[in-house]
């Protein structure tokens, strides 16, 4: 009987350091599940701690009131530093450090264990999830109140808990199918230099219960053996070794995107990228900036006084439905509410024309028309759409900032440099996945056909942060 023999390749006498890195997560895993409830206790009392005190004064300031302090750190700080570890590190956040994730998985530990519902795995959901959370978060002001803050965060980490309880067992079920970000961090972890590794015939040779780990249980459920994307993998360590076949390794920024997506990118992704974090996203940072708002909203508000309709001017809903802090002089009526909406659903279809067309036109420049071809071009813009997105939460961040006196005046450099290597990055993404399907000729006018669609969203910050 031939005994088994490891694979050269992963059991290296000195193993790569991201080998080893990947090797340090699965022998601490306990380490990390303190470090998931020192966050946990980190994130609920900057939840809590600043509905139980009065809103700010105008002498506020961030070193010196709660509630300020903790949109500064969850604004400001928190998200734009969750999304950028997405493109460094993949989904190591969610893994490691996110509450809402750790508590899912507790309770499904002690929970039903109950079989995943079809409703629950339907593919639109990350989609869907994150246009209603990001239109009612600027419904109720929520990167401004404390209350909206609680209601939707805290709202998506109770529901991430009960999904816990009731489906699955050890697993992430809301991680995968119904955490409104989820498709987001899935995008953009497609962009980070290292990814968990699978070597197929490592894994082939090595016989079950064998490798640097025997066992091994993937709380976002993915099929180990074929995993060849980021996207979905939580970083958490612990398949490292298992069956000598997965270890943590480095690869090229952006490689994903290249040799993966043309398999699997989706109407969904594209969906995601387009219409969702390059339009109502957009939309969303701008509104509250735009003249174009205002002269609609002094439009509407002289027709309606002109035909005796003054109920939608009168109007407000509770602060849950419709921003509504009167002692801070900051009510939404019926019609600012109707008026945010429709700015906000304009400014999506009017990127995702802007988008949608030059994309189409690069896919059948390359041949005839294939849906696969149109999604996987629509990855290359995955830099931009990071970058919009990193920058509009930051601008809460300046906002603050500047508020408290600091000097700032680095920051348009700052965002320019940003903007041109976001674009940099697409145009070289679309470049390479022109490469995959013609040469010559057919390639260099996709890849003037991608710079068109980047040209969109560039203009559009350029609006919010240099012209407005």
């Amino acid at each position: 009987m031939t005994s088994y023999q490891p694979a050269t390749s992963f059991r290296a006498a000195d193993p790569p350091l991201m080998a080893r890195i990947g090797d340090w997560l699965r022998r601490h895993q306990r380490a990390i599940r303190w470090t998931q409830w020192a966050v946990i206790l980190v994130y609920a009392t900057l939840l809590i701690a600043p509905t139980l005190v009065s809103l700010p004064g105008r002498a506020a300031h961030i070193w010196d009131n709660v509630t300020l302090f903790a949109q500064f750190v969850f604004w400001g700080i928190w998200w734009p530093g969750v999304l950028i570890s997405m493109l460094l590190f993949g989904r190591l956040w969610c893994g490691v450090l996110c509450p809402e994730g750790s508590l899912s998985e507790l309770a499904s530990r002690h929970g039903r264990g109950g079989a995943i519902p079809r409703w629950v795995r339907w593919p639109g959901w990350p989609f869907t999830a994150f246009i209603l959370t990001t239109v009612y978060g600027q419904m109720v002001s929520v990167y401004q109140y404390p209350k909206p803050a609680l209601l939707i965060l805290g709202g998506s980490t109770v529901a991430a808990i009960a999904i816990g309880y009731l489906y699955g067992r050890d697993r992430r079920v809301w991680c995968r199918y119904l955490c409104p970000v989820t498709g987001v961090f899935g995008l953009l972890a497609k962009l980070a230099p290292m990814h968990f590794r699978v070597d197929r015939n490592a894994w082939d040779s090595c016989p079950p219960k064998l490798g640097r780990t025997a066992t091994v249980t993937c709380a976002p459920m993915l099929p180990l053996h074929n995993m060849d994307s980021a996207s979905a993998c939580h970083m958490c360590g612990r398949c490292a070794g298992y069956r000598d076949a997965i270890e943590l390794t480095a690869r090229a920024p952006g490689s994903e995107v290249v040799e993966v997506s043309g398999r699997s990118a989706n109407g969904w992704e594209s969906a995601l990228i387009i219409v969702g974090l390059m339009g109502i996203a957009i939309g969303a940072f701008h509104w509250a900036s735009s003249p174009w708002f205002v002269i609609a909203k002094q439009w509407a508000a002289t027709w309606l006084v002109t035909h005796d309709m003054i109920w939608p001017l009168s109007t407000s809903l509770p602060w849950w439905l419709l921003t509504n802090y009167a002692a801070n002089n900051d009510v939404l009526n019926l019609l600012d509410g109707a008026l945010l909406l429709a700015y906000i659903a304009a400014t999506a279809a009017a990127m995702s024309l802007a988008l949608g067309l030059p994309l189409a036109a690069a896919a059948r420049v390359l041949g005839p028309w294939n849906w696969q071809r149109f999604h996987h071009l629509a990855q290359a813009l995955l830099p931009l759409a990071a970058c919009g997105v990193i920058l509009g939460l930051s601008a809460q961040t300046v906002t603050l900032l500047r508020a408290d006196g600091f000097d700032l005046g680095w920051i348009g450099a700052a965002r320019v440099t940003a903007l041109a290597f976001a674009s940099a990055w697409s145009l070289y993404l679309g470049w390479r996945i022109a490469g995959k399907y013609a040469g010559n000729a057919a390639r260099l006018a996709a890849t003037g056909a991608v710079a068109l669609a980047a040209a969109a969203p560039v203009l559009a910050w350029s609006l919010l942060f240099w012209i407005w």
